[in-house]
């Protein structure tokens, strides 16, 4: 994946380009993004998305609401497992801050 001293060159910033065009994820977070300008906006939101959810929630609540989602599959939520196989989520951090 290219470095921002690499998307800041014009020359780079065009074949990256034409790699995002063919598919490829040249910017770290900027899955699905069908060039290299809307993968970077795709990162960007990314990370401002968790930043500010995490803001929101609080350290303890944001942690919680990770190990759920780190248990969910196609099949069943992260909430069904956890209690599947006794796993407890303390959802009482999952207090909202803003």
């Amino acid at each position: 994946m290219a470095s921002a001293q690499e998307r800041k060159d014009p020359n780079k910033r065009e074949e990256l380009d034409a790699k995002a065009r063919q598919g490829e994820t040249v910017v770290p977070g900027g899955t699905g993004g069908k060039t290299l300008e809307a993968q970077e906006h795709l990162a960007e939101g990314r990370q401002k998305g968790g930043e500010t959810r995490r803001e929101q929630m609080g350290r303890e609540g944001y942690q919680e609401m990770g190990k759920k989602g780190g248990l969910s599959t196609m099949d069943k939520s992260g909430g069904d497992r956890a209690a599947e196989e006794g796993i407890t989520i303390d959802e009482s951090k999952y207090k909202t801050k803003g």
